[in-house]
Protein backbone atom coordinates (compact mmCIF):
# COMPACT_ATOMS: atom_id res chain seq x y z
CA UNK A 1 0.00 0.00 0.00
CA UNK A 2 0.89 3.34 -0.50
CA UNK A 3 0.16 6.53 1.08
CA UNK A 4 -0.97 9.32 -0.93
CA UNK A 5 -1.71 11.53 1.78
CA UNK A 6 -5.06 12.77 3.25
CA UNK A 7 -7.38 13.91 0.78
CA UNK A 8 -9.75 16.82 1.13
CA UNK A 9 -11.97 18.65 -1.02
CA UNK A 10 -9.78 21.57 -2.85
CA UNK A 11 -11.71 24.84 -0.90
CA UNK A 12 -11.03 23.31 2.03
CA UNK A 13 -6.92 22.94 1.48
CA UNK A 14 -6.77 26.79 -0.30
CA UNK A 15 -8.86 27.81 3.51
CA UNK A 16 -6.10 26.36 5.65
CA UNK A 17 -3.59 27.73 2.89
CA UNK A 18 -4.63 31.06 3.67
CA UNK A 19 -5.60 30.69 7.41
CA UNK A 20 -1.49 30.24 7.35
CA UNK A 21 -0.46 32.75 5.53
CA UNK A 22 -2.60 35.66 7.60
CA UNK A 23 -1.65 34.23 10.70
CA UNK A 24 2.19 34.40 9.41
CA UNK A 25 1.48 38.14 7.97
CA UNK A 26 0.81 39.25 11.15
CA UNK A 27 2.61 41.46 13.79
CA UNK A 28 2.90 38.93 16.68
CA UNK A 29 3.82 35.90 14.69
CA UNK A 30 6.83 38.04 13.12
CA UNK A 31 7.67 39.00 16.70
CA UNK A 32 7.46 35.78 17.96
CA UNK A 33 9.28 34.01 15.33
CA UNK A 34 11.79 36.65 16.06
CA UNK A 35 12.00 35.67 19.44
CA UNK A 36 12.37 31.95 18.72
CA UNK A 37 15.16 32.63 16.19
CA UNK A 38 17.12 34.23 18.64
CA UNK A 39 16.47 31.74 21.35
CA UNK A 40 17.68 28.80 19.00
CA UNK A 41 20.37 31.18 18.19
CA UNK A 42 21.65 31.79 21.66
CA UNK A 43 21.40 28.30 22.38
CA UNK A 44 23.01 26.50 19.14
CA UNK A 45 25.74 29.37 20.08
CA UNK A 46 26.14 27.87 24.35
CA UNK A 47 26.54 24.66 22.74
CA UNK A 48 28.92 25.11 20.05
CA UNK A 49 30.96 27.09 22.84
CA UNK A 50 30.45 23.98 25.89
CA UNK A 51 31.34 21.44 23.01
CA UNK A 52 34.98 23.55 22.04
CA UNK A 53 35.61 23.49 25.86
CA UNK A 54 35.03 19.81 25.83
CA UNK A 55 37.46 19.35 22.73
CA UNK A 56 40.02 21.32 23.87
CA UNK A 57 39.93 19.70 27.32
CA UNK A 58 39.99 16.20 25.99
CA UNK A 59 43.17 16.98 23.40
CA UNK A 60 44.31 18.05 26.61
CA UNK A 61 47.87 19.78 24.67
CA UNK A 62 50.99 20.59 26.88
CA UNK A 63 51.01 24.72 26.88
CA UNK A 64 53.66 24.97 24.08
CA UNK A 65 50.86 23.47 21.19
CA UNK A 66 47.84 25.66 23.00
CA UNK A 67 47.62 27.58 19.76
CA UNK A 68 47.21 24.12 17.75
CA UNK A 69 44.87 23.01 20.38
CA UNK A 70 42.68 26.46 19.79
CA UNK A 71 42.84 25.84 16.13
CA UNK A 72 42.01 22.18 16.12
CA UNK A 73 38.64 23.10 18.55
CA UNK A 74 37.85 25.61 16.37
CA UNK A 75 38.10 23.73 13.32
CA UNK A 76 36.34 20.90 14.59
CA UNK A 77 33.78 22.05 16.04
CA UNK A 78 32.98 24.45 13.09
CA UNK A 79 32.59 20.78 11.02
CA UNK A 80 30.50 19.30 13.96
CA UNK A 81 27.87 21.16 15.18
CA UNK A 82 26.27 22.73 12.63
CA UNK A 83 22.09 21.91 13.50
CA UNK A 84 20.98 18.96 10.64
CA UNK A 85 24.82 18.43 10.24
CA UNK A 86 24.34 14.38 11.34
CA UNK A 87 27.47 14.07 12.87
CA UNK A 88 28.11 12.51 16.36
CA UNK A 89 28.01 16.12 17.81
CA UNK A 90 24.21 16.85 17.33
CA UNK A 91 23.60 12.99 19.03
CA UNK A 92 21.93 13.43 22.62
CA UNK A 93 22.72 9.52 23.41
CA UNK A 94 26.11 10.38 24.65
CA UNK A 95 27.50 12.77 26.95
CA UNK A 96 29.14 15.96 25.34
CA UNK A 97 32.55 14.57 26.51
CA UNK A 98 32.38 11.55 24.89
CA UNK A 99 31.08 13.65 21.72
CA UNK A 100 33.74 15.12 21.83
CA UNK A 101 36.52 12.87 21.76
CA UNK A 102 34.57 11.16 18.96
CA UNK A 103 34.54 14.38 17.00
CA UNK A 104 38.22 14.81 17.21
CA UNK A 105 38.79 11.12 16.59
CA UNK A 106 36.53 10.96 13.39
CA UNK A 107 38.36 14.38 12.11
CA UNK A 108 41.52 13.19 12.72
CA UNK A 109 40.16 9.56 10.70
CA UNK A 110 39.39 11.98 7.75
CA UNK A 111 42.02 14.20 7.69
CA UNK A 112 45.32 12.42 9.15
CA UNK A 113 44.93 8.85 7.73
CA UNK A 114 44.03 7.03 4.40
CA UNK A 115 40.75 5.96 5.90
CA UNK A 116 38.64 7.77 2.68
CA UNK A 117 40.82 6.14 0.14
CA UNK A 118 40.99 2.84 1.90
CA UNK A 119 39.65 -0.35 0.80
CA UNK A 120 37.67 -2.33 3.68
CA UNK A 121 36.03 -5.60 2.48
CA UNK A 122 32.50 -5.54 3.32
CA UNK A 123 32.94 -8.00 5.91
CA UNK A 124 30.75 -7.48 9.02
CA UNK A 125 33.12 -5.56 11.32
CA UNK A 126 36.17 -4.82 9.17
CA UNK A 127 34.75 -1.29 9.23
CA UNK A 128 34.69 -1.19 12.52
CA UNK A 129 38.07 -3.07 13.24
CA UNK A 130 39.72 -0.45 11.12
CA UNK A 131 38.16 2.32 12.45
CA UNK A 132 39.22 1.37 15.69
CA UNK A 133 42.88 1.00 14.13
CA UNK A 134 43.20 3.93 12.75
CA UNK A 135 41.82 5.41 16.14
CA UNK A 136 44.65 4.01 18.16
CA UNK A 137 47.27 5.64 15.61
CA UNK A 138 45.21 9.18 16.18
CA UNK A 139 45.58 8.74 20.43
CA UNK A 140 49.31 8.11 19.73
CA UNK A 141 49.66 11.36 16.82
CA UNK A 142 48.07 13.61 20.31
CA UNK A 143 49.92 12.07 22.60
CA UNK A 144 52.98 13.90 21.07
CA UNK A 145 51.18 16.90 21.15
CA UNK A 146 49.84 16.34 25.25
CA UNK A 147 53.63 15.24 26.27
CA UNK A 148 55.42 18.55 23.87
CA UNK A 149 57.49 16.61 22.50
CA UNK A 150 58.93 18.12 19.30
CA UNK A 151 56.27 17.24 16.34
CA UNK A 152 58.29 16.24 12.92
CA UNK A 153 57.46 17.74 9.89
CA UNK A 154 55.80 14.03 8.46
CA UNK A 155 53.63 14.18 11.18
CA UNK A 156 50.07 13.72 10.13
CA UNK A 157 48.36 16.40 12.04
CA UNK A 158 51.07 18.79 11.34
CA UNK A 159 49.91 18.03 8.08
CA UNK A 160 46.39 18.43 8.41
CA UNK A 161 46.57 21.91 9.92
CA UNK A 162 49.19 23.26 7.82
CA UNK A 163 47.76 22.20 4.39
CA UNK A 164 43.56 23.26 5.47
CA UNK A 165 44.22 26.36 7.43
CA UNK A 166 47.70 27.66 6.41
CA UNK A 167 49.31 27.49 10.02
Amino acid sequence: MISKGIWAPADNILAAKQEVADKRATPVYANERKRELARREAKQNAYTQEFNDQIIKFLNFHPRYEKEAQLLGKIITTHATPVGSGTVARTQLIPINKRAQAAVIAWMRHKTTAYDSMKIPRVKGKRREARRDLAKKSIEVLEIYRHGQDAKEDCPLKQALEKDHNF
